[in-house]
């Protein structure tokens, strides 16, 4: 099963608030302030997250253009507020109307190797999304430690721990969460998805896992999962099987292959590149397409607002 967060009614709220420090319910309460009921949830909404990157420092600011061979010159980097980044995109999230129903973090919600620190910061900042009646689901990154995630949700049966993997069934398409924490899904996970989708093939299915199918084209050079040839041709001979979301690369990116539409959701909380887009994907369902908006953190992006639209039926 994978990671999800349930919603919060508002006495757990400000309990979870208190919980994780004060400035917390402080600080998102006006978030969380209006009526989910009255806001209403869409079953064929969903907003796409990924590499949060959370630090257990809420004032941490990260250069993220800055990393071994960058093209940026020593005096050009670029930072963004990690904390910040996150608690912009949930009020952009909160804001919808209707809200969407669920919302997927799709890898790499810690910064460094997953402390329960960490851990502490990323729930403190996703609750006025659960307080908005909204479930999160979470994949596993290269960046994530599971076991500590775990300890800090005592919801969480243990039975359910383990290979973070499942199927959301919604009303136009099922969402299929991968867990490639590891850096390849591994025979029995593709078995697994193989079979999850040869038993719904009257319906289109969109997939998502952390790690890049195959080596990026963008500014950092990033190699594929290890086994995302196999992924790819897996998917491929499959018609209902209509994307493949990743993380990772931190890059806003499109590719079609046939009828597999392949789409690189770029990072909340920042960027490789010099002037890339930052932020989270607002994506709608129809009987015939998932329609995917940009919402980019900073609203005078060239890119905010782009769209994409990934056809979930053969013309």
């Amino acid at each position: 099963m994978p990671i999800i967060l349930p919603p919060l009614n508002r006495r757990q709220f400000i309990k979870r608030s208190l919980a994780l420090g004060g400035t917390a319910m402080m600080n998102s309460r006006a978030l969380a302030a209006p009526d989910r009921n009255s806001v209403g949830l869409d079953q064929n909404r969903v907003a796409l997250l990924a590499d949060t990157h959370i630090s257990a420092d809420p004032n941490r600011v990260y250069p993220g253009t800055k990393w071994p061979g960058s093209p940026v010159k020593e005096g050009e980097h670029e930072s963004v507020h990690i904390a910040d980044s996150l608690s912009n995109a949930a009020k952009g999230v909160i804001a919808l109307s209707p809200r969407p129903a669920h919302l997927i973090v799709n890898g790499d919600c810690a910064l460094g190797r997953g402390s329960e620190a960490e851990y502490k910061e990323f729930l403190r900042l996703v609750a006025p999304i659960r307080a908005a009646g909204i479930t999160i689901h979470v994949t596993i990154g290269n960046h994530d430690n599971r076991e500590n995630l775990w300890k800090l949700l005592p919801f969480l049966k243990k039975e359910r721990r383990g290979l973070q993997a499942d199927v959301i069934e919604l009303p136009h398409a099922n969402l299929v969460l991968l867990d490639s924490g590891k850096g390849a899904l591994g025979d029995t996970q593709l078995k697994w998805l193989a079979k999850q989708l040869d038993e719904r093939a009257d319906k289109p299915a969109l997939i998502f896992g952390h790690y890049n199918p195959y080596p990026n084209r963008g500014a950092r050079p990033i190699k594929g999962m290890r086994d995302g040839p196999s992924l790819l041709k897996l998917l491929a001979e499959r018609k209902n099987a209509r994307a493949y979301f990743y993380g990772h690369t931190h890059e806003w990116q499109y590719d079609q292959r046939d009828h597999l539409h392949l789409i690189n959701q770029p990072a909340v909380s920042y960027y490789f590149g010099k002037g890339h887009a930052y932020g989270w994907v607002d994506m709608k369902l129809t009987e015939t397409s998932a329609d995917l908006e940009l919402h980019c953190l900073n609203g005078k992006h060239t890119q905010h607002g782009d769209r994409k639209q990934v056809s979930l039926k053969d013309s």
